[in-house]
This record gives C-alpha cells, structure tokens and sequence, in this order.
C-alpha cells in the first residue's frame, strides 16, 4: 500500500495508451475507444503555461507592496531564502512527479505512495475554491476595461450619480462642505468601486441583490476560459503563446510610461531602500515564506498537472530553475511599474508614498486606476493595464482549471477520455463554478471573498500541505527513489541540494513558519475595521480545516481498508511513521480551531493569506 509502484522500474506512460485503473477490468476493445491523453507540443509551450500561471496577479499588486513594507531590499534576503530551501525544491518535485507517471495530482500517488493520496485531493480543494473565487477578480478588471471607453474615466471626478458629498477630487475643495481632505473625504476612485462596481454592503450578514454588471462580466470570464481549455493541452498550448506574452508587453510599456512622470525616482527609492532592521521582525520571514509559497504555486496541484504533458525525457531540473527565475524576476520588474506611478501619484498630491501605497485589490483598482486619471491620454492607460490584470488572471485561471480536469479524467480515463465527454465535464464544471460564484458578485460578495481567501486559499493550508508532502516523498517513498526515478527521465543525478531541502530543510521551514503564523494569529477583519460574526469565522476554519484534514482522514481510510489485524496492518516502521503524522494533524487542527473560536491568541495578525486577492 506504501509503494504500489517498485522505484527503479521505469514508469513511462505513453500519450496514445490507456491508463488501466487497479481494481477495474479493461479490454482491448474499449482501449481503442479512448482518446489520446496529450502532451504539449514542444517545451516551450510547457514553458509558457508554467509561466503563466506563476506570473499572475500576485506579482504585480503584492510582492512590491510586500517590499517596501518589509525593509525594501533587505526584505529580498527572506525572500530568496525561502525560495532556495523552500520554492525551488517543491517546485522541482511537483514537476517531476507529473512528469514521472504522467497523472495528475491525485492519481501521481498512486505511484509513489496511496496512503497519503490525500494530499492529492486536499489540492484539488484548494484549488477549486480559488478557481471560483480567482475569476471575480477578472469580472472586476472587465467591468473596469469596458468603463475607460468614455470621454471621461468615472473614477476621476466627483460628478457622478454615485458619488456622496463627501468625494474630494484631487487638489479641488469639495463645493458643498468648503474643506478639503477631512477625515471622512473619500476619493472618485474610491467610491467609483466601492459604490459603482461592488455596491458594498454593511456587512456578510447583508448579501443583498445581485450586480447583473458584474455578473454579466463574471460569465464573459468564464467562457473566455471555457474555450481555452475545451480541447486540453492541444488548446491551451497554443493559447499560452498570447496569454503568457502580452501581459509582458503591456508590463514595459507601463514601466516605460511611469519612469518618464514625474516623481518617479522617489517611489523607486521608496520600493528598493533597504531596512536591515525589518529583517529581525518574524513577520517579515512570515510574508516572505508566504508569497513564495502562492507565487510558485506550491502543493495547489498545477504544477504536477503541467508537469503530466511533458514528454518523458523532458528536462525538468534545468525547466525548474528557469520558470523559478522567471518569477522572481517578474515580480522584482513589476514593483519599478507600480511604484514609479505611485511616485507620480505622492508627487502630484503632495502626500507621502506610505498613504498611497496598497496591496490587493486597493492597488489594482483604486490606488492605480486613481494615478491613471492623473496622466495624459488616460483612458490608454488604463486600457492598457486592465488587459494587462485580466491576462494575468487569464493564465492562472485556466491553468487551475485544467488541472481540475486533469484530475477527474485520470481518476475516471474510461468515463471521460471518449468523443465529447470532456467538453461535457468542462462545461458542467464551468457551470457549476459561475453560479457559486454568483455569491460573490452580491453587494456583499466582497466579505464572502476575503473570507475564502484568508482561511481556506491561505498560507496556513499550503504550509501543512508542503510540510506533508515533503515528508511524504523525502522519508516514505525516499528521496532517494525519486532521485533514480529522475535519473531514468533526465539522464542524470540532480545536486544532493535538493534531497537534503526534501528530507531536512523544507519541512522544518514549512512547520516553524505555521507554528509562528499559529501563534501570531488573530481573527481576520474587513478593511481594519469590520468584524466578522461567529458564524462567518466558524465557516471560514471549518472549510480552511476541510481541506488539510483530508490527509489524515484519507490514511484512516486506507488503514482501515487493510486485510488482518492493527498490528499486522501497523508491523512496518513506515505505517506506524504515517499514522504518527495522522495525529498530529489532528492535533494541529484542533488547536488552530480553538485558538480562532475561543480567542487564544496574541500578537498582530500574520500576512498568510492568498497574495492573489
């Protein structure tokens, strides 16, 4: 049950042979039914989507923020740390046990070892409750692009049907009160989104009415992504040449635009200026472990899905370390586009960097389009970012979907690899996902969002995940294995570096920076201020802890599932190993539930929650 497939035996699944499922008989007859798996058509295809999906929206409105919070450029040592002992490790073993068994993430284990399947499926949770929540951030960057083909973008004056009396334009006094900047003004752009796009409510307990706008919006996003994934890695092969692209085009020219305002220089020093004091606050390993973890798409299940298509010999030690500073790279470019305008921004409003600077949807759709207004030939610019953000979005969205259905179809190959089946599954799933989504474009849509994003896509799950998995693979199957199992594909031995981050290092980093978000934790409030009932923080742990007990419960299933007495089923060192992490997850679980329950906690609250949103 440990090690159903032998470690030195090549495992090599060709693209045109059925998968045979253990347990259920297959014929010849209905093998020549089933359709081709896929592979990409050439590595750079593979390249392009890995790409894609990495380079999302985190990088551009989250990692520069996280910057210059953290001491500028000494916040760059946490970073690269974590992605030398954490990042680039996982990343390299997610691919390779795509590429190794040519499954998705669920069935991968399978091969290397069914008693922490589990993991699999917590992924494929996460995952799914990022692809319904991912997507609304597309809705909201449609509605903006189709609001900038006007005369005047409505976020940059007051003169709007949903504009209050306490709106302040930029450098005017407000007619109606004669002050300016009173503690209760608010900006166009501000209450452009607040009021026009989300019509916020007053809380998760008022839903409201539905945005038809936005809901219109949300089904424009979901088709888009229907038909770039309908035909598999044969489709989405040939969309990621555009989509994985142009967001890079549209990324120079912002950053060729915002390094020619004036002001710029200022918001470049204000991003980069190193702190080496920041660097003995806990909090800012926290972030940085963090957004590697999201950035790299870490134990969120796309990495070993891309990873499946890859031809068996396919190089994917040398891949992984391209992709990996591919990433990097981008997110360090973007932060000179957004803070050169933030710059611009601080210089025309005479205010410090500090009250302009945002992260999150602050950034994206208050803090820049608000800069933008300020430029001449606006609506270009803005035209030219919310492309940028959706195409961004784009990358990651079908990404996250493909692997959905990866996994379904490995798991069920004779149900859904014949002639239109998977369109039917693809669009059920998008069905399925639009209308939960639907939840989230309510006037109350927005705490509902960030409730999802902080206690179920958060770094918490993430870190349990990575720590569980490198457990899994470095001491259980053995890291050794894996190695023999590369060196078959690649035809040679990776450095030691890796094997030693799988068995020693990843794990410790991942456990010590859970155990420092555990006891920094404090229950999540909208905007600083609002706080959410019991209930509504009851659902957010309860759905947070779904996914990661999925691991120990799956091994209480496969034990229980096992022939003979408990002591012959636990008689092997590696069972009793596994069924030891099995109690201490749920040790884990309960302790994290009471703690947000009952209010066992200290300290400001930890940044671990999904830098996508």
């Amino acid at each position: 049950l440990l090690l159903w497939h032998q470690p030195n035996t090549s495992f090599n699944l060709d693209s045109t042979q059925c998968l045979e499922i253990p347990g259920q008989d297959t014929n010849v007859g209905k093998k020549t039914q089933l359709l081709d798996r896929g592979q990409w058509a050439n590595k750079l295809e593979f390249l392009l989507a890995v790409a894609g999906t990495l380079v999302g929206l985190g990088n551009l409105w989250r990692f520069p923020y996280l910057c210059y919070k953290n001491g500028g450029g000494a916040f760059l040592i946490p970073y690269i740390l974590f992605l030398l002992t954490c990042g680039i490790p996982m990343f390299f073993l997610e691919t390779a046990m795509g590429q190794f068994t040519s499954q998705g993430c669920i069935t991968c284990w399978r091969h290397f070892c069914p008693l922490f399947e589990g993991i699999g499926y917590a992924t494929q949770v996460v995952i799914a409750y990022a692809a319904v929540s991912y997507i609304v951030i597309q809705a909201w960057a449609f509605f903006y692009l189709f609001s900038s083909f006007t005369a005047e973008l409505p976020w940059a004056s007051c003169r709007n049907t949903w504009n209050s009396e306490w709106c302040v334009e930029s450098g005017k006094s407000n007619v109606s009160s004669n002050w300016t900047a009173a503690a209760n003004s608010t900006t166009p752009a501000t209450e452009f989104w607040e009021k026009r796009v989300l019509g916020l409510s007053g809380g998760i307990e008022e839903i409201g009415s539905l945005r038809w706008d936005l809901a219109l919006c949300l089904l424009l996003a979901w088709i888009l992504c229907y038909f770039c994934v309908w035909k598999g890695v044969r489709s989405t092969g040939k969309v990621v040449y555009f989509t994985a692209t142009f967001p890079y085009v549209m990324l120079v020219v912002l950053l060729a635009r915002g390094l020619t305002l004036p002001g710029a220089i200022n918001g470049i020093t204000f991003y980069l200026y190193p702190d080496p004091k920041k660097l003995v606050d806990p909090q800012v390993w926290m972030d940085a472990g963090a957004q590697v973890l999201f950035s790299f798409g870490i134990c969120q299940g796309s990495l070993t899905a891309l990873g499946s298509y890859n031809k068996y010999n396919n190089d994917c030690y040398k891949d992984t370390f391209v992709l990996c500073l591919v990433n990097g790279g981008s997110s360090f470019v973007a932060g000179f586009a957004i803070f050169s305008v933030l710059g611009f921004m601080s210089y025309e409003q005479g205010l410090p960097i500090s009250e302009v600077a945002a992260s999150g949807p602050g950034l994206a759709f208050i803090a820049y389009p608000r800069a933008v207004a300020m430029m001449p030939l606006p609506q270009l610019w803005s035209i030219c970012f919310f492309i940028m953000v959706i195409l961004l979005g784009a990358d990651t969205q079908f990404v996250s979907l493909e692997c959905l259905m990866t996994s379904i179809t490995d798991m069920f190959p004779t149900v859904f690899r014949r002639a239109y089946r998977r369109e039917l599954l693809l669009f059920c799933l998008c069905s399925v996902c639009f209308f939960l989504g639907l939840l989230l474009v309510t006037e109350g849509g927005l705490y509902f969002l960030q409730l999802f994003d902080h206690y179920v896509c958060s770094g918490n799950n993430l870190l349990l995940l990575s720590v569980c998995q490198s457990v899994a693979i470095g001491w259980i199957y053995g890291a050794d294995n894996l190695y023999d199992n590369v060196e078959d594909m690649i035809g040679y031995r990776p450095r030691p570096l890796m094997k030693i981050c799988w068995l020693y290092v990843t794990p410790t980093v991942c456990l010590g920076t859970f155990l420092f978000s555990v006891v920094k934790y404090k229950p999540l409030k909208f905007n600083k201020t609002y706080s959410y009932p019991t209930w509504a923080y009851a659902l957010g742990w309860f759905l947070g802890l779904l996914c990661v007990l999925l691991v120990p419960l799956w091994i209480i299933f496969k034990v229980t599932q096992m022939k003979g007495t408990m002591m012959q089923v636990s008689i092997t060192a590696r069972s009793v190993q596994a069924l030891g992490w099995t109690l201490g997850f749920f040790l884990c679980g309960v302790c994290m539930f009471s703690s947000s329950l009952f209010g066992f906690s200290t300290g400001t609250p930890a940044s671990s929650h999904n830098p996508e949103i």
